[in-house]
């Protein structure tokens, strides 16, 4: 089986490799997709689809601290890792045809338990989405507290931006990470 970080829009039958992590020291909050798209493998950035929200929502729940453009993919990840939030995946790899979590086969998870003696001031997985909160129960056993939150998937249409504001500001706010 070929394995690959860059797998075309339609391809089956081959092994992709999610991305590493985004996280430091500063990490309080890790905000666990389950595996990234297409574009995002593509582009070696999570969220990197024009039409998912978790940039756009995070900007709005800091509006006073601007964030740096698209362009600056690395100016984001500092970004978010000076506001205590950090990025990564529940899979390491996977087989998939397409970006759909309902696609995702024979995935292999990623080292969380391990990520976390990285970051000492982790207490709280984020998970985005249905299919990365799978993997609470894995992530309470290690002593995180673990959040279900709305997919900012573009696949997520049934959850307006607003209403995914709301709950993401919610769940922040709750752990004065806002």
């Amino acid at each position: 089986m070929v394995t690959s970080a860059f797998p075309s829009a339609a391809a089956a039958g081959v092994r992709w490799q999610g991305l590493a992590p985004v996280a430091d020291v500063r990490t309080r909050a890790l905000v666990l997709g389950s595996f990234p798209g297409v574009r995002s493998l593509q582009l070696q950035q999570y969220y990197a689809h024009p039409q998912n929200h978790f940039w756009r929502l995070m900007q709005a729940l800091w509006p006073q601290h601007p964030q740096p453009p698209r362009e600056d993919y690395a100016g984001r990840c500092e970004w978010l890792l000076a506001r205590g939030l950090g990025l990564w995946d529940v899979y390491a790899s996977c087989e998939r045809e397409g970006s759909l979590d309902s696609a995702i086969r024979a995935a292999q998870p990623n080292d969380i338990a391990g990520l976390r003696r990285l970051c000492p001031h982790l207490t709280l997985a984020l998970h985005n989405g249905s299919e990365s909160f799978k993997h609470a129960k894995q992530t309470r056993a290690m002593g995180l507290e673990a959040l279900r939150l709305p997919s900012t998937s573009p696949a997520n249409a049934s959850w307006s931006f607003e209403k995914k504001l709301q709950a993401w500001h919610d769940a922040l706010a709750a752990h004065s990470l806002v």
